[in-house]
């Protein structure tokens, strides 16, 4: 548990800076991984702690999960912010326009990074299904190979995930 929230806290501390960065209302990193990591938990369902946990009770799924998406979020943040601000910079007044403002007459960039990054994060966490489906023929297509690569417990699926999820 002390080591989970020292990851968690380091992660966090990593990621000030990128956030600090965010302007305009554009969404942090952190929050994006999050993000990412509860829609692969209802996705992946029970095989999520076996695909992420690395503790003996598997407990520590989603901090790992967090910490693993922390750079893919940053990225998708990061490219959703240039692609924003070419937006902007084509033509400022459809910008405005497509995005809107909020009450305080401001926070149309910050819709629109937020817009783009949740759309990587949507099709990065799309991907997790059909990586559960792979494995789940693969294990049906050729038991012996599959068993011999991911073991026999419980957990056999979520390293397969995990593998596959790696190699994209």
């Amino acid at each position: 548990m002390n080591r989970m929230m020292l990851a968690v806290i380091a992660a966090a501390a990593l990621l000030l800076p990128i956030a600090a960065m965010a302007a305009d209302g554009a969404p942090a990193p952190s929050t994006t991984a999050n993000q990412l990591c509860k829609q692969e938990k209802v996705t992946l369902g029970a095989n999520f702690n076996g695909t992420y946990g690395t503790n003996a009770d598997k407990s520590n799924a989603f901090g790992k999960c967090v910490s693993k998406n922390a750079k893919n979020a940053a990225n998708a943040v990061s490219n959703a912010a240039k692609a924003c601000d070419t937006e902007r910079t084509a033509d400022a007044s459809a910008f405005a326009a497509k995005y809107g403002k909020n009450e305080h007459d401001k926070n149309a960039y910050g819709k629109c990074v937020s817009a783009k990054a949740k759309a990587a994060s949507d099709a990065r966490a799309a991907a997790a299904p059909s990586a559960a489906k792979q494995c789940k023929a693969a294990a049906k297509a050729d038991a012996v190979a599959y068993t011999a690569k991911y073991g026999t417990g419980k957990d056999a699926l979520g390293k397969c995930v995990a593998a596959s999820s790696k190699s994209k």
